[in-house]
């Protein structure tokens, strides 16, 4: 099983194959939930989410404390839409959705059009948008072109 913690996310992963390694993630989320309480936290229970990955996969269900976690195609991780196969096609083409939005909003509100202007302000306002996580999008970087 693998921990990770990054700013108020954690994420709990883990291969499961049998019904042993689905009781580990459970004592896991359990070890979760009483560490949680014992520090006077909680968790958003509605924003926990199981994304079930790879084919074959068992789907079994999971709970935190009292409640069961629901089961998602699809989650944004850290501003990246990650889905049950780790198809990156739907994260470009909402990448390319956003870029095009900021180049209508330059073309919009910029009254020049030299290369000068235009150039140094796509650089600075569409490109951070259009390079983030870019290592992941590998096969459908055709999507963005």
């Amino acid at each position: 099983m693998c921990l990770s913690k990054f700013a108020d996310n954690t994420k709990l992963c883990g291969v499961v194959d049998m019904l042993k390694e689905r009781d580990t993630i459970q004592r896991d989320l359990d070890r979760l939930e009483r560490w949680a309480c014992a520090n006077l936290m909680k968790f958003k229970k509605a924003k926990c989410k199981v994304l079930h990955v790879g084919q074959g996969n068992p789907k079994h269900k999971y709970s935190l404390g009292r409640e069961w976690i629901e089961s998602s195609p699809e989650e944004k991780d850290l501003g990246v839409l990650v889905d049950e196969k780790f198809n990156m096609s739907r994260q470009c083409v909402l990448t390319a959705q956003k870029a095009i939005c900021i180049l209508g909003c330059i073309i919009r509100s910029v009254a020049s059009r030299s290369r000068e202007v235009i150039l140094p302000l796509c650089s600075a306002l569409m490109r951070p948008h259009l390079e983030y996580c870019v290592q992941l999008w590998g096969p459908n970087v055709d999507l963005l072109e």
